[in-house]
């Protein structure tokens, strides 16, 4: 089921990007010979309009679309039924650019559209105290531990959820982070306390020796040395959901951005860390695990691959929509086409990288299975 919802996922993203390009070309009068759904052999072609094929296709891997030019064969061979439109060369570089951007584009709307829909379903997330008595699924969650303090030498680990904590006089059980830590701040150091925690489904029961000078800024202060955070589902009513998956789609495209900008520049300074990167496998597992937390989750998880899809796509590599924009972006200064046998080779190189990568983080994925 897994691979399934995988190809599903896979499909949906590529479909998606591949239609931006055909509405981007259809819009700029350019003929589009074929859209297809999967890749080629050809399954069967389910509806037919504008010049265009509308297809299904056998390998379920994707999608695809064919404009004609597009890759320097202008060589036409279609029935006199579709010769109508114009070469994606032939048309000004400003809608050439405008095509190759609307995919990119549609990742984004996608991802929004994703989001919002998410949001308005309800998402687990960090919440305020004046959120906790509103939401859903409200547990108090270990964020942080402090190398040395009382909370590692207990046992605590980031991750585990604290459903109790108490000496011989007091208890707490609330979910409130602040609470928590105005409940730790006034037990007397050396006293022992008890907490009961839940860890991968199974409840255990830890001993802590709070201690003052845990907190290098406020050194009297009696503390575990643990960071916690209220997480709960909160649902944002749907005439909100839009401009709320907005703001979240910004504020993850510019942290994704951020952290490819660094893959990218330690791959170049040969120090780039391969362990939070994932392949093919990585991302089957990932999806796994989202849908086992909900719809709203594997939503989520397919926004943010929408978004590295989107960002990705813009880099100026070749055998990408970024490289050929780049391309587009030489001619237009140059005014002068960049030679076909030039283009392609350049796009096979930059593919053959492309490859390369993939092979090697896939790679990865399957070492860490093992490990």
């Amino acid at each position: 089921m897994t691979v399934i919802l995988f190809l599903i996922v896979l499909v949906a993203l590529i479909v998606v990007h591949e239609f931006g390009h055909l509405v981007a070309a259809k819009l700029c009068k350019m003929r589009v010979d074929e859209f297809g759904i999967g890749y080629p052999p050809k399954a069967l072609t389910f509806y037919r309009s504008g010049g265009t094929d509308y297809t299904l296709n056998w390998l379920p891997f994707g999608g695809f679309v064919k404009i004609y030019g597009e890759d320097g064969d202008e060589k036409d061979t279609s029935d006199s039924g579709r010769h109508t439109g114009v070469s994606f060369t032939k048309r000004p570089k400003w809608q050439q650019a405008l095509v190759l951007l609307a995919g990119i584009f549609m990742n984004l709307v996608f991802a929004w559209v994703l989001i919002s829909i998410a949001v308005s379903l309800g998402v687990p997330r960090a919440l305020s105290s004046e959120e906790i008595p509103t939401a859903k699924e409200v547990s108090l969650l270990v964020s942080r531990v402090v190398e040395g303090s009382p909370a590692e030498r207990a046992g605590l680990m980031v991750g585990d959820t604290i459903v109790n904590v108490g000496d011989s006089v007091r208890s707490f059980e609330e979910q409130d982070a602040e609470a928590f830590t105005d409940f730790i701040s006034n037990t007397h150091a050396g006293d022992t306390l008890s907490l009961t925690i839940e860890r991968e489904g199974d409840i255990q029961t830890l001993t802590a020796v709070p201690q003052a000078g845990v907190v290098p800024t406020d050194t009297e202060r009696v503390a575990l040395g643990v960071g916690v955070a209220s997480v709960g589902v909160v649902q944002v009513p749907w005439w909100q959901a839009p401009l709320e998956g907005a703001r979240i789609t910004v504020s993850a495209t510019g942290q994704i951005a951020m952290g490819l900008v660094q893959f990218f520049k330690g791959l170049f300074t040969f120090s780039a860390d391969l362990s939070d990167v994932s392949g093919p496998v990585g991302i089957v597992g990932a999806v796994g695990d989202a849908s086992a937390h909900g719809l709203s989750a594997l939503l989520m998880l397919t926004a943010v691959i929408s978004i590295n899809l989107a960002l990705i796509n813009v880099l100026p590599v070749p055998a990408l929509d970024g490289g050929r924009l780049l391309f587009v972006v030489i001619e237009a200064i140059t005014r002068k086409p960049i030679p076909h046998t030039v283009a392609g080779s350049v796009n096979a190189l930059g593919f053959a990288l492309l490859i390369l990568l993939m092979l090697v983080v896939t790679a990865h994925d399957v070492l860490k299975l093992f490990s």
